[in-house]
Protein backbone atom coordinates (compact mmCIF):
# COMPACT_ATOMS: atom_id res chain seq x y z
CA UNK A 1 0.00 0.00 0.00
CA UNK A 2 1.43 3.35 -1.01
CA UNK A 3 1.06 6.12 1.51
CA UNK A 4 0.45 9.59 0.16
CA UNK A 5 1.81 12.68 1.83
CA UNK A 6 0.47 16.14 2.11
CA UNK A 7 3.04 18.89 2.29
CA UNK A 8 1.83 21.72 4.44
CA UNK A 9 3.50 25.04 3.80
CA UNK A 10 3.33 27.88 6.27
CA UNK A 11 4.15 31.29 4.90
CA UNK A 12 6.45 33.85 6.45
CA UNK A 13 5.35 36.77 8.51
CA UNK A 14 4.72 36.96 12.22
CA UNK A 15 5.14 33.31 13.03
CA UNK A 16 5.01 31.87 16.49
CA UNK A 17 8.35 30.20 16.99
CA UNK A 18 11.33 30.90 19.10
CA UNK A 19 14.04 28.35 18.38
CA UNK A 20 16.83 29.29 16.05
CA UNK A 21 18.31 26.76 13.68
CA UNK A 22 19.92 23.85 15.55
CA UNK A 23 22.30 23.28 12.71
CA UNK A 24 24.39 26.38 13.37
CA UNK A 25 24.28 27.31 9.70
CA UNK A 26 22.50 29.98 7.76
CA UNK A 27 18.85 29.09 7.38
CA UNK A 28 17.93 27.55 4.06
CA UNK A 29 14.70 28.20 2.20
CA UNK A 30 12.91 25.05 3.37
CA UNK A 31 12.69 24.11 7.03
CA UNK A 32 11.28 20.60 7.23
CA UNK A 33 9.87 18.95 10.36
CA UNK A 34 8.89 15.33 10.71
CA UNK A 35 8.49 13.10 13.73
CA UNK A 36 7.77 9.48 14.53
CA UNK A 37 6.38 7.92 17.67
CA UNK A 38 8.39 5.14 19.31
CA UNK A 39 5.21 3.18 19.94
CA UNK A 40 6.31 -0.20 18.60
CA UNK A 41 8.77 -2.00 16.39
CA UNK A 42 9.42 -0.18 13.15
CA UNK A 43 8.32 -1.99 10.03
CA UNK A 44 8.52 -1.63 6.27
CA UNK A 45 5.46 0.64 6.30
CA UNK A 46 7.27 3.06 8.63
CA UNK A 47 10.27 3.03 6.33
CA UNK A 48 8.37 3.75 3.11
CA UNK A 49 5.69 5.89 4.74
CA UNK A 50 7.79 8.21 6.90
CA UNK A 51 11.49 7.44 7.17
CA UNK A 52 12.50 7.32 3.52
CA UNK A 53 10.59 10.49 2.55
CA UNK A 54 12.02 12.31 5.61
CA UNK A 55 15.55 11.18 4.77
CA UNK A 56 15.10 12.40 1.19
CA UNK A 57 13.88 15.78 2.41
CA UNK A 58 17.02 16.27 4.54
CA UNK A 59 18.85 16.93 1.25
CA UNK A 60 16.50 19.76 0.29
CA UNK A 61 16.50 22.05 3.30
CA UNK A 62 17.02 22.37 7.03
CA UNK A 63 15.62 19.10 8.34
CA UNK A 64 14.34 18.58 11.86
CA UNK A 65 13.52 14.95 12.57
CA UNK A 66 12.41 13.98 16.03
CA UNK A 67 11.33 11.03 18.07
CA UNK A 68 7.89 11.95 19.39
CA UNK A 69 8.22 10.24 22.75
CA UNK A 70 5.75 12.57 24.48
CA UNK A 71 3.15 12.02 21.75
CA UNK A 72 3.67 8.28 22.25
CA UNK A 73 2.49 8.59 25.85
CA UNK A 74 -1.06 8.63 24.49
CA UNK A 75 -0.63 4.98 23.46
CA UNK A 76 2.38 3.54 25.34
CA UNK A 77 2.01 3.12 29.10
CA UNK A 78 5.16 1.04 29.75
CA UNK A 79 8.11 3.36 30.53
CA UNK A 80 10.75 0.75 29.65
CA UNK A 81 9.03 -0.04 26.34
CA UNK A 82 9.01 3.69 25.55
CA UNK A 83 12.73 4.04 26.37
CA UNK A 84 13.60 0.98 24.28
CA UNK A 85 11.39 2.14 21.41
CA UNK A 86 13.10 5.53 21.48
CA UNK A 87 16.55 3.91 21.26
CA UNK A 88 15.37 1.61 18.47
CA UNK A 89 13.96 4.47 16.40
CA UNK A 90 17.21 6.45 16.80
CA UNK A 91 19.33 3.49 15.71
CA UNK A 92 17.01 2.68 12.80
CA UNK A 93 17.13 6.26 11.52
CA UNK A 94 20.92 6.32 11.67
CA UNK A 95 21.14 2.92 9.98
CA UNK A 96 18.82 4.08 7.20
CA UNK A 97 20.95 7.11 6.32
CA UNK A 98 20.13 9.99 8.63
CA UNK A 99 22.98 12.48 8.32
CA UNK A 100 23.60 14.09 11.74
CA UNK A 101 25.75 16.77 10.05
CA UNK A 102 22.82 17.85 7.91
CA UNK A 103 19.83 17.09 10.14
CA UNK A 104 18.77 18.13 13.63
CA UNK A 105 17.71 14.82 15.19
CA UNK A 106 16.31 14.88 18.70
CA UNK A 107 13.93 13.43 21.24
CA UNK A 108 10.86 15.55 21.78
CA UNK A 109 11.36 15.35 25.55
CA UNK A 110 14.82 16.95 25.22
CA UNK A 111 13.32 20.31 24.23
CA UNK A 112 11.55 21.82 27.25
CA UNK A 113 10.75 24.85 25.09
CA UNK A 114 8.32 22.70 23.08
CA UNK A 115 6.31 21.96 26.19
CA UNK A 116 6.44 25.55 27.39
CA UNK A 117 5.11 26.70 24.02
CA UNK A 118 2.45 23.96 24.10
CA UNK A 119 1.25 25.34 27.44
CA UNK A 120 1.10 28.90 26.07
CA UNK A 121 -0.73 27.73 22.95
CA UNK A 122 -3.19 25.70 25.02
CA UNK A 123 -4.35 28.89 26.69
CA UNK A 124 -5.61 30.33 23.38
CA UNK A 125 -6.89 27.07 21.89
CA UNK A 126 -10.66 26.65 22.02
CA UNK A 127 -11.73 23.33 23.53
CA UNK A 128 -14.26 22.84 20.73
CA UNK A 129 -11.47 22.98 18.14
CA UNK A 130 -9.75 20.03 19.83
CA UNK A 131 -12.98 18.10 20.37
CA UNK A 132 -13.74 18.33 16.63
CA UNK A 133 -10.44 16.72 15.60
CA UNK A 134 -11.02 13.50 13.67
CA UNK A 135 -8.24 11.59 15.43
CA UNK A 136 -9.73 12.39 18.84
CA UNK A 137 -13.23 11.40 17.77
CA UNK A 138 -11.92 8.21 16.10
CA UNK A 139 -10.14 7.10 19.27
CA UNK A 140 -13.23 7.77 21.37
CA UNK A 141 -15.29 5.73 18.89
CA UNK A 142 -12.81 2.86 19.32
CA UNK A 143 -13.41 2.91 23.07
CA UNK A 144 -10.13 4.55 24.06
CA UNK A 145 -10.73 6.43 27.30
CA UNK A 146 -10.36 10.17 26.78
CA UNK A 147 -7.64 11.98 28.68
CA UNK A 148 -5.95 15.34 28.47
CA UNK A 149 -2.99 13.99 26.48
CA UNK A 150 -5.25 12.61 23.77
CA UNK A 151 -7.30 15.81 23.59
CA UNK A 152 -4.24 18.11 23.66
CA UNK A 153 -2.25 16.08 21.10
CA UNK A 154 -2.83 18.70 18.33
CA UNK A 155 -1.58 21.50 20.61
CA UNK A 156 1.66 19.64 21.29
CA UNK A 157 1.98 18.97 17.56
CA UNK A 158 1.48 22.69 16.91
CA UNK A 159 4.28 23.47 19.36
CA UNK A 160 6.54 20.92 17.65
CA UNK A 161 5.96 22.63 14.30
CA UNK A 162 6.10 26.24 15.45
CA UNK A 163 9.10 25.99 17.77
CA UNK A 164 11.43 25.22 14.86
CA UNK A 165 9.57 27.61 12.54
CA UNK A 166 8.97 24.82 10.07
CA UNK A 167 7.43 25.69 6.72
CA UNK A 168 7.26 22.12 5.34
CA UNK A 169 5.55 19.39 7.35
CA UNK A 170 5.09 16.10 5.51
CA UNK A 171 2.16 14.29 7.11
CA UNK A 172 -0.15 11.43 6.33
CA UNK A 173 -3.82 12.12 5.66
CA UNK A 174 -4.61 11.27 9.28
CA UNK A 175 -2.52 14.25 10.46
CA UNK A 176 -3.63 16.84 7.86
CA UNK A 177 -6.26 18.27 10.18
CA UNK A 178 -3.66 18.72 12.93
CA UNK A 179 -1.57 20.88 10.58
CA UNK A 180 -4.68 22.95 9.87
CA UNK A 181 -5.29 23.22 13.63
CA UNK A 182 -1.68 24.42 13.98
CA UNK A 183 -2.43 27.24 11.55
CA UNK A 184 -5.58 28.20 13.46
CA UNK A 185 -3.80 28.14 16.83
CA UNK A 186 -0.88 30.23 15.49
CA UNK A 187 -3.26 32.85 14.08
CA UNK A 188 -5.17 33.04 17.36
CA UNK A 189 -1.92 33.24 19.37
CA UNK A 190 -0.47 35.97 17.16
CA UNK A 191 -3.67 38.00 17.45
CA UNK A 192 -3.88 37.70 21.24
Amino acid sequence: MRRSFLLAFRGGGGAVGCADCFLGKERREMRILSGIQPSGKLHIGNYFGMMRPALELQKQGDAYLFIANYHALTSVADAEALRQGTRDVALDFLACGLDPERTAFYRQSDLPEVHELAWLLSNVTPLGLLERCHSYKDKLAKGIAPNHGLLAYPVLMAADILIVQSNVVPVGKDQKQHVEVTRDIAIKFNNT
